[in-house]
C-alpha cells in the first residue's frame, strides 16, 4: 500500500507506453502473417494472437482519447520496426517467429507486472485492464514456447536482444 507522501504513479506514461507496445505487437503479427499467410501450421495461432493484440490496442486507443494522453511521437518508428521484426522472423521460419513472440511477451509480462505493482489500487480501471492483458500475453508466450520458440537458431542471443530492444522501446515511449 502507498504511504502518505509517496508519489502517485504516472498513469499517462503508462497508457502512452502500453498503447505503443500493443501497437508494436500488432505490427509484429501483421509482419509475420504478411510473410506466412495461412500457409504455415502456426498461422492460425498467430492470427488468433493478432486479434487479441488488436483488442488490447483498441482498449488503449480508448484510454488515450478519454484521458487525453498524448501518444508517443515514435509511432511511425514502431509501425515500421514492428512489421520488419515480424516479417524478418517469419522469413527465418515458424520457430524464429515464435522466438520473437516468446521474447517480447516475456518482457511485456515483466513490464505489466511492474505497472500493476506501481499502481497498487490507485487506478482500478487501468490496473484491471493491465491484469487482463497480462494474462493473455502470458498465454501468447506459452503458445510460442509450445511451438518451438526455444528451438529457433540462436534462441538465447535472439531472445536477449529482443528483450533488450523491448526494454529500450518501453523507456523511450514513456517519455517521447
Amino acid at each position: 500500500m502507498r504511504l502518505a507522501g509517496d508519489p502517485l504513479p504516472d498513469t499517462a506514461a503508462m497508457i502512452r507506453v502500453d498503447h505503443a507496445g500493443e501497437y508494436g505487437a500488432a505490427r509484429i503479427y501483421a509482419g509475420q502473417l504478411a510473410v506466412m499467410g495461412n500457409r504455415a501450421a502456426i498461422s492460425p495461432e498467430i492470427a488468433r494472437m493478432a486479434q487479441q493484440e488488436e483488442k488490447h490496442l483498441e482498449a488503449f486507443d480508448r484510454l488515450i482519447r478519454e484521458r487525453r494522453v498524448r501518444p508517443t511521437l515514435l509511432m511511425p518508428i514502431w509501425h515500421a520496426a514492428g512489421f520488419a521484426l515480424g516479417a524478418a522472423s517469419a522469413l527465418a521460419g515458424p520457430k524464429a517467429a515464435m522466438a520473437v513472440t516468446a521474447a517480447v511477451e516475456t518482457e511485456i509480462d515483466r513490464h505489466y507486472q511492474a505497472q500493476r505493482d506501481q499502481l497498487d489500487g490507485d487506478d482500478p480501471e487501468l490496473e484491471a485492464m493491465i491484469a487482463d492483458f497480462q494474462e493473455e500475453e502470458l498465454e501468447h508466450r506459452d503458445t510460442a514456447l509450445d511451438h518451438g520458440a526455444e528451438q529457433a537458431p540462436g534462441w538465447p542471443l535472439m531472445s536477449a536482444l529482443i528483450r533488450l530492444g523491448c526494454r529500450a522501446a518501453i523507456r523511450i515511449s514513456e517519455r517521447i
